[in-house]
């Protein structure tokens, strides 16, 4: 199953961040992400630029687009993995081992598969997307 590892912050990690060496934080990230390749379960993962970025309002009749990505710090999505693992508890423990500074957060979330649609199979665009995902991996 895959889960993906969101990465939050809070004030608190923002400040313990702007006193870290930044090639410190490279080294740190880059050894985690190693260990996960060559354990066999890191899928994708990126950071996330702070700039440019903009946020999608659907609240409204028509989509208002504004600029972002927000305005209070603990609401800002930093960057993610993606882990594909035999368990929810295997996804965890990496979580927990994420190189990440005191007061950051990493939500864990399931993503979904085939299993998540079972009821729909017969739909059209489950179907579509079997022959899209095929084609993604070539």
């Amino acid at each position: 199953m895959k889960h993906m590892l969101i990465m939050r912050a809070t004030q608190t990690a923002a400040d313990a961040y702007a006193e870290t060496d930044f090639e410190a934080v490279i080294n740190a990230m880059g050894a985690y992400n190693e260990s996960m390749i060559n354990a066999g379960v890191l899928v994708a993962g990126d950071g996330l630029a702070p700039e440019p970025g903009y946020v999608v309002d659907f609240n409204g009749e028509a989509p208002v687009v504004s600029d972002g990505p927000y305005g209070e710090i603990h609401e800002l999505f930093n960057g993610f993995w993606i882990v594909q693992t035999a368990t929810a508890e295997e996804a965890l423990e990496w979580a927990k081992r994420a190189p990440l500074t005191r007061g950051s957060k990493l939500e864990v979330r399931r993503v979904t598969d085939e299993s998540d649609f079972a009821d729909f199979a017969d739909n059209e665009y489950i179907e579509k997307e079997k022959g899209w995902r095929a084609d993604q991996a070539q």
